[in-house]
């Protein structure tokens, strides 16, 4: 998520006045420093413990009185100083994820200041930076601590009071919901080839106009997500896709939504034709929210929510129906060799860049990933970046692109079980063993190890 809203400051004075429910029931997991790898207690160190059972009816009234009474009336007094006090007191972490949720939108120095002190003491840490609210969260998903029974609901209380339409968003279903954070945009939630209306979200674009690639002449050395469908070939330049992250296309005859998150460095290509009976196209939108640093799209038919990097439908009814969408490869290159090797191509008009020039990978995001993901697979660097797909079997696999490359180019073979690699102007196409499309994309380690816990990684 990239933009700043220009009227975060009236949103912020006037956000949240609902009335947070913490009726709370039932045990929580305990954590362990034992259920947790070497790496993440080496970095983060051994996590607190976790009480089990329900909150008392006394502790309810003190986060009613933080939570709800000082959004209300935008107010921080000595009634909230003293409830924040007993939060802080009660030993119970699982209260740090609510804190971690309000710390996004806290406008007032003096109420952030206590709300961080506060999770700071439940999860017995030092904060000693001015990123504390990643701090935080970083380590409740790094260690993985649970949360308490409705904590859906008084997470979607708070959020839904900030962005209305954000109201269908927050459902049950198969996605955990206490990694979605708020990426600082609204929510795009434009109908269907309307996308050229102004919104102050990410702007998707649908049925995008392209030319020849005669006539694209403001490209040169650009980077491009190329990908072809029955034959029919088309480039994404990357300067487009950082402003827009979401497509709505046609191509090869076949209908596509293709996400790219800047955070992750992963644009993939999803089929969204050809689906089961009674499923409409999904028209994917981004929801403005993030999962662990990955873009939460949605479909703005049904509003069901999709597992961006798995292609899942997650919420909604077309969770109900288990929708699974197919993967189409995107081939990640310069505009220079992807024309060459495919010069009927067409590509995206600039002027859907809107005028804007981004490289947050080697600006914003050079640092590392600038939103909470908790811990990381330790095998490679954060941002190494690696093409991943799936064996016969559905084992993930991640190839290290750089290893892959030069490996590649030098005439070897690079290949795990079935999934082979191979050259594609100037990028990496994985292809099964008998030259099938495998659906394969490029993304940064850190987001493809996240979400394949048990990835296997080839490196030569």
């Amino acid at each position: 998520m990239v933009q700043i809203l220009a009227s975060s400051a009236l949103l912020f004075r006037t956000l949240l006045v609902a009335v947070v429910p913490f009726l709370i029931s039932g045990p929580a997991q305990a954590q362990n420093a034992a259920s947790l790898p070497d790496y993440v207690i080496a970095e983060f160190g051994n996590p607190p413990a976790v009480p089990d059972g329900p909150i008392s009816e006394d502790l309810q009234r003190a986060v009613r009185t933080v939570f709800v009474d000082s959004l209300e009336k935008s107010l921080w007094e000595r009634d909230q100083e003293a409830a924040l006090f007993e939060i802080a007191e009660s030993g119970d972490p699982r209260l740090a994820w609510i804190i971690s949720d309000m710390m996004r939108f806290t406008w007032r120095p003096e109420f952030d200041n206590a709300l961080a002190s506060a999770a700071a003491q439940l999860l017995d840490i030092e904060i000693d930076t001015p990123k504390r609210w990643g701090v935080i969260t970083d380590h409740l998903i790094a260690w993985d601590i649970p949360s308490y029974p409705g904590y859906l609901d008084t997470k979607r209380a708070i959020f839904t009071q900030f962005v209305p339409g954000w109201d269908r968003i927050f459902v049950p279903g198969d996605i955990d919901w206490r990694l979605v954070s708020w990426g600082g945009v609204l929510i795009d939630d434009r109908p269907y080839n309307q996308t050229d209306e102004n919104c102050n979200c990410i702007p998707a674009a649908d049925n995008p106009t392209v030319v020849s690639a005669e006539d694209a002449t403001w490209l040169d050395d650009d980077i491009v997500f190329g990908i072809t469908i029955n034959g029919e070939s088309r480039a994404y330049p990357r300067q487009i896709m950082e402003v827009r992250e979401m497509v709505n296309d046609t191509l090869g005859g076949r209908d596509l939504g293709i996400p790219y998150c800047t955070l992750c460095g992963a644009a993939q290509a999803y089929f969204t034709d050809q689906l089961p009976a009674g499923i409409e196209r999904p028209i994917l939108r981004t929801s403005g929210l993030l999962i662990r640093s990955n873009k939460v799209m949605y479909d703005i038919n049904t509003y069901s929510v999709f597992d961006t990097f798995l292609g899942k439908a997650v919420t909604g009814p077309l969770a109900d129906r288990g929708l699974q969408l197919q993967q189409a490869t995107v081939i990640t290159t310069d505009w220079g060799t992807w024309k060459e090797a495919h010069p009927d191509t067409t590509v995206l008009v600039e002027a859907l860049a809107l005028g804007r020039d981004f490289d947050f990978r080697n600006g914003r995001d050079a640092a590392g990933p600038i939103f909470p993901v908790g811990d990381v697979d330790p095998r490679l660097p954060v941002h190494e970046d690696v093409i991943g797909a799936f064996t016969a079997s559905g084992v993930p696999v991640a190839f290290r692109r750089s290893t892959a490359l030069l490996a590649l180019r030098a005439g070897a073979t690079v290949a795990y079980d079935n999934v082979r690699l191979q050259l594609e102007a100037g990028g990496i196409r994985a292809v099964d063993a008998d030259g099938s499309d495998l659906g394969s994309h490029e993304a940064f380690w850190f987001a493809w190890s996240q979400f394949h816990e048990n990835t296997v990684l080839w490196e030569g």
